[in-house]
């Protein structure tokens, strides 16, 4: 196995490493990434944007979103969390073993003095608590399995970021579960950072393998083409929020000049369908608002770009822009 260099914090191009590892590198080899995130969303293939993050939070932090190939559920990354990657071949007997590719950071972790232990389908947990979740992705004979290990992060943006707020969306997005959550810090027997944890848990993941030789260095050539997945997929509204399931939408607020409700059907991330309603005032008919909406981007920039270009005080009295956009995402 061999270990492919990588500081980058960047999980854009992060991601597109782990495509561009799986697709592109010499599929006779098996390869092992460990990488961190600056503060990041990570959503599964299957899951519905909107409905595992908490918008209003992720803006105001400028928390970033990416959408993953892997399945499973939404997970928070940030420089207190540490990813690894392993791709493998998948003919070998791998093709539900979660299990087996956490055994080498449960031994890790014990070797340590902390007590992991495998938990249900695909999680590590300590004390019950849940501190690492793994999801796989497979391409042909090749298998991708990666995980999260929850070092010291900062626990309480956690629960904030991935809670949703109490709307009606009803969605046929995978839906993430939540589970109580813990670092592995606390536990540790002697003190460590992460970059010492990192290097215990790379030489578990290598099994002794380890050598200068069994480095990779990501080439000039090998960057370009990363870059251009990036900005292909993992950078595109299309990919983070579009690929979302189909997904119906009712969402109610209550502002100065009234009461105003919200219905959308939203498919392919473009709004198919939309309803106005409330105990608000204005001199202009809403379903003329609504019908201006129907076929765009269910996309916060491209609704206040539209809702600028018209005289919005005209169907709505006390009840501005930005109340209209605080509704509707």
């Amino acid at each position: 196995m061999i270990n492919i260099v990588n500081e980058c914090k960047n999980p854009y191009f992060n991601l597109a490493l782990e495509e561009y590892a799986l697709h592109y590198l010499d599929p006779s080899v098996d390869y092992v990434i460990i990488w961190q995130n600056e503060p990041s969303v990570i959503i599964g293939r299957n899951q519905n944007t909107i409905e595992e993050i908490n918008t209003e939070y992720i803006r105001k932090h400028q928390i970033n979103v990416v959408r993953r190939l892997s399945g499973g559920g939404a997970v928070y990354h940030d420089l207190g969390n540490l990813n690894y990657t392993l791709i493998v071949q998948s003919d070998q007997d791998v093709t539900t073993s979660f299990r087996k590719f956490t055994e080498p950071v449960i031994e890790a972790l014990r070797s340590l003095g902390v007590p992991a232990e495998f938990s249900g389908r695909n999680d590590i947990v300590i004390d019950g608590k849940k501190f690492s979740g793994n999801a796989q992705y497979w391409s042909k004979d090749r298998l991708l399995h990666h995980g999260t290990l929850l070092f010291n992060s900062d626990l309480a943006v956690v629960q904030e970021a991935l809670n949703v707020q109490n709307e009606k969306l009803h969605s046929k997005g995978i839906k993430s579960v939540r589970s109580r959550v813990t670092n592995i810090y606390p536990y540790l027997k002697t003190p460590l950072s992460i970059e010492e944890f990192k290097s215990i848990l790379l030489e578990h993941l290598l099994q002794g393998e380890f050598t200068t030789k069994r480095e990779y260095i990501l080439s000039e050539k090998d960057l370009a083409t990363i870059e251009k997945l990036m900005d292909k997929r993992y950078l595109r509204w299309e990919w983070n929020y579009g690929h979302s399931p189909a997904f119906d939408f009712e969402k109610t607020r209550r502002f100065p000049g009234g009461q105003l409700g919200l219905k959308l059907n939203v498919k392919g991330g473009i709004i198919q369908d939309m309803r106005i309603s409330g105990d608000f005032f204005g001199k202009r008919d809403v379903t003329e608002l609504a019908a201006l909406l129907i076929g765009e981007q269910y996309r916060e920039e491209t609704i206040r770009c539209l809702l600028n270009a018209v005289d919005f005080e005209e169907y709505f009295t006390a009840i501005s822009r930005d109340n209209f956009i605080e509704c509707l995402f």
